[in-house]
């Protein structure tokens, strides 16, 4: 690990598709923000976790992976996922799945920002009015994988798949989210939860959000149901601040935050170990976008918006304040000829990442 005062150790991993072509971009403007703050950010990039790489060694990772990935204080990843070349099942559970459950990455952090320059889909919203943070349970839950299946293919055919929810697991998270809204202007903290339905891991869910509470009397806390929470997300997006939910809520509120700001295309998502033990990964939310690879038009706001989420992780707070403002900028301009025709321009991936770089090594101090 690196001297926390102003040097970061992170590990470079593109990955597939796009990932590959955005990367460079979010690397630029990573080092113009440092140069501009006086940072000392080290980059070293590994060809693993790739479809790729599954291709030639017939696993996603090398054998020691977690001793080589250990010695960084940051993964910085692109997208992994070919499903014309690797099963997608496979290439995410062989790799970016490993990371979050061995690194104990139990934290899945998703800003949900309306954008200046980027049309929303709710009528009469405007930047400002949507800003709230999406905390995602990331190791248990829902998606521990611990079922099975017998009898297949008959009549008695009987498939069962178990959530685990384990008291540290469900507290850290939630620790995590009231620390996170008591930093914020709102100190508002909304639960996400089925109780009415789910009849045991839901209430022990709430039964801890209401232990957990007791310690943040600062800060105001609420509950709904996550069907009704999703409507009122569409319907009134201002009142929320911080929301928490269990790993399979959080992934579903986590797309509709940022789907509601009007592009899933440039959000970002941290996967993080708050103790810092192990590294924390930092990555767009796009995917690997094998559709339009390999044709230089793919938006890097994403990929550099998630280097501006571990600049801000590790305490960096004016280099990710003046990534975020140049982000701001460009979208806000707009101009045709730099923004990628999923906003509506006619620029392409090059275009778009240089002008957010310039707009960084604009910015004075």
């Amino acid at each position: 690990m690196s001297d926390p005062k102003n040097s970061l150790k992170i590990a470079v991993i593109p990955g597939d598709g796009i990932g590959i072509e955005v990367m460079p971009y979010g690397i630029k403007c990573l080092e113009a923000a440092a140069k501009l703050y006086n940072l000392d950010l080290q980059f070293e990039s590994f060809d693993f976790a790739s479809c790729e790489y599954y291709k030639k060694h017939g696993d996603m990772l090398p054998k020691h992976w977690k001793e080589t990935l250990s010695r960084f204080d940051a993964i910085y990843f692109g997208a992994v996922g070919l499903p014309d070349v690797v099963p997608d099942h496979i290439s995410l559970w062989g790799s970016l799945l490993q990371f979050r459950r061995v690194f104990d990455q139990y934290i899945n952090l998703r800003p949900c920002r309306l954008m200046p320059g980027v049309k929303c889909p709710l009528a009469d919203r405007k930047p400002g009015d949507i800003d709230f943070w999406v905390v995602r349970e990331n190791t248990e839950g829902e998606y521990s994988s611990i079922g099975g299946r017998i009898f297949e293919g008959t009549d008695r055919e009987f498939v069962t798949q178990e959530t685990i929810m384990t008291r540290i697991g469900v507290d850290r998270v939630l620790k995590y989210a009231f620390e996170l809204a008591k930093t914020r202007p709102k100190a508002h903290l909304t639960s996400a939860t089925k109780s009415n339905g789910i009849s045991i891991t839901m209430p022990y869910w709430d039964e801890r959000v209401k232990e957990m509470q007791s310690h943040y009397p600062d800060v105001r806390t609420d509950k709904f149901h996550i069907d009704i929470l999703c409507a009122h997300i569409v319907q009134k997006p201002d009142f929320f601040d911080v929301i928490v939910g269990s790993n399979l809520f959080g992934d579903i509120l986590s797309d509709l935050g940022p789907a509601c700001t009007g592009t899933i295309g440039i959000a970002p998502s941290g996967n993080i170990n708050p103790e810092g033990k192990f590294p924390s990964l930092f990555e767009p939310v796009h995917g690997s976008a094998p559709d339009i690879a390999g044709k230089g038009i793919a938006n890097p706001v994403g990929m550099i918006w998630a280097g501006q989420m571990m600049l801000e992780h590790f305490g960096f707070k004016d280099a990710a304040g003046a990534m975020l403002k140049a982000i701001e900028n460009v979208l806000a301009a707009g101009t045709p000829d730099i923004i990628t025709a999923d906003m509506g321009g006619k620029g392409n991936t090059a275009s778009f990442g240089d002008a957010i770089k310039k707009e960084i090594l604009n910015m004075k101090r």
